[in-house]
C-alpha cells in the first residue's frame, strides 16, 4: 500500500468511526425516547417513522449528489430499525423461506433490526401473532395479477385480528439456473408466480415442463444441483443461492406487486393519511349491499378496495372487505361504523393505519 493509498484509508476508517458514533448517539435517543413514550416502539409508530425519514430526506437543506433518495431513505431505516432492535426485540413472523418476497416485504417495512422467524403457511402467521410469540407478522392480501389471496382473507373470517400497517412491493420475478438457457428441461416456482408468469414463459420456453413448487425459494435451492432445471424468485434469492440470472422482469404484467397486510395487536393513532379497514356480513335480502355501499357516499368516503367472500358457514351468502381513507377516529369513519353496526349481521374494525408509500 502507498503512503497516498495508506492516508486515504485512515481518512475512510476516520469517518466510519464518526458514522458508529452517531448510530450509538442516536440508539442512546432512542431509548431516551421510549422511556417517556413507551408506544414509540409499537409496529405503527414504525411506519410513521418512515413517513418522517422521508419527510427528512425531502427537506435536507443540503442536498447529495453521490447518493440518491431511494439509497438514503435505505439507509436511514436500516439505522432506525438496528437502533430500535438494540432497545426493544422486535419479531416478526412471515410466510417463508427467506428470500420469498414475504421476506422481502418484511425486511421493506421493519428493515434489517427485525428478528424475523419464517413459518410454513399463513394460518401460522395468524396463529404465531394471536399466540403473542412475535410483535408482528405479515401476510399478503392481493395482488395486482391475481386478485385477492383467499386464503388470507378466509383467515379474517373465523378469527379477530387486527391490521396495524401495509406495505406494497412490487414483484419482479427472475428466471435463474446453473445452466444454461438453451439447456433448460424444467422451469419450477409457487404456482402464483408461474401464473404471474405465464405468457412469457409459453412464448419463451413453450418445451419446458412447468413444475409447482412449495416456494419460490424452494424453487431456486432446487435449481442449485439439478441440471437443466430453473427456478423463477426473487433477484435476491439467486444471489443467496448463487444461481445465474437468465432473464429478469419476466412478469406478465411490468406494474405487477403486492399488497401485504402487517398484523398486530395495537391500533395506531391517525397520522393524517391513513386508511381503514373493515369486515361485514349484511342480511341476505335484496338491496342490502347497496343500503350498506350508500353509508360510504353520504359520508363521502372515498373506498380503495372492495372484495366478496364466500361465508363458510351458509351457502349465496357473503361477507364484504372493504377498505376507506381515513382513521377510525376521523368524525366522517366513525359515523359510517356506527351506521353500518345498525346494519350489519356483523361487523369488524379490522384496522386504522398508515397509507403505504409505493
Amino acid at each position: 500500500m502507498t503512503k497516498s493509498s495508506s492516508i486515504e484509508f485512515n481518512a475512510i476508517e476516520s469517518i466510519d468511526s464518526q458514522i458508529i458514533a452517531l448510530i450509538d448517539q442516536r440508539a442512546a435517543k432512542v431509548r431516551e425516547q421510549i422511556k417517556q413514550d413507551p408506544d414509540h416502539v409499537k409496529v405503527g409508530r414504525i411506519a410513521a417513522a418512515t413517513t418522517e425519514i422521508e419527510q427528512t430526506i425531502a427537506h435536507a437543506p443540503h442536498r447529495c449528489s453521490t447518493i440518491n433518495d431511494a439509497s438514503r431513505l435505505k439507509i436511514l431505516k436500516h439505522i432506525a430499525s438496528v437502533c430500535l432492535a438494540s432497545v426493544n426485540e422486535l419479531r416478526v413472523a412471515f410466510l417463508g423461506p427467506k428470500y420469498s418476497y414475504s421476506h422481502l416485504a418484511s425486511l421493506k417495512y421493519f428493515g434489517d433490526g427485525a428478528d424475523y422467524s419464517p413459518v410454513g403457511s399463513i394460518a401460522a402467521v395468524f396463529e404465531a401473532v394471536t399466540r403473542g410469540d412475535v410483535t408482528a407478522g405479515l401476510v399478503p392480501i392481493e395482488n395486482s395479477t391475481d386478485g385477492r389471496i383467499v386464503d388470507t382473507l378466509g383467515l379474517f373470517v373465523r378469527q379477530r385480528m387486527q391490521i396495524c400497517g401495509e406495505v406494497i412491493l412490487p414483484i419482479h420475478h427472475t428466471l435463474l439456473s446453473r445452466s444454461s438457457r438453451e439447456s433448460i428441461t424444467e422451469i419450477h416456482s409457487k404456482p402464483q408466480v408461474l401464473s404471474q408468469c405465464r405468457k412469457w414463459l409459453a412464448s419463451q420456453f413453450p418445451a419446458a415442463r412447468i413444475v409447482e413448487s412449495g416456494s419460490s425459494t424452494a424453487a431456486a435451492e432446487l435449481a442449485v444441483n439439478q441440471n437443466g432445471v430453473a427456478a423463477i424468485a426473487s433477484i435476491e434469492a439467486g444471489r443467496h443461492y448463487g444461481l445465474d440470472v437468465l432473464a429478469e422482469n419476466i412478469e406478465d404484467n411490468s406494474n405487477n406487486v403486492t399488497r401485504f397486510a402487517v398484523l398486530g395487536t395495537e391500533q395506531p393513532a391517525p397520522t393524517g393519511n391513513d386508511k381503514t379497514s373493515l369486515l361485514f356480513e349484511v342480511r341476505h335480502q335484496p338491496g342490502a349491499l347497496a343500503d350498506a355501499m350508500t353509508i360510504f357516499k353520504d359520508q363521502q368516503l372515498n373506498m380503495t378496495w372492495i372484495e366478496s367472500f364466500p361465508s363458510p358457514q351458509t351457502r349465496n351468502e357473503y361477507f364484504f372487505f372493504v377498505e376507506v381513507d381515513g382513521h377510525r377516529e376521523d368524525p366522517r369513519v366513525t359515523s359510517a361504523i356506527k351506521r353500518l353496526e345498525m346494519q350489519a349481521d356483523r361487523l369488524e374494525v379490522l384496522g386504522s393505519y398508515p397509507r403505504a408509500q409505493d
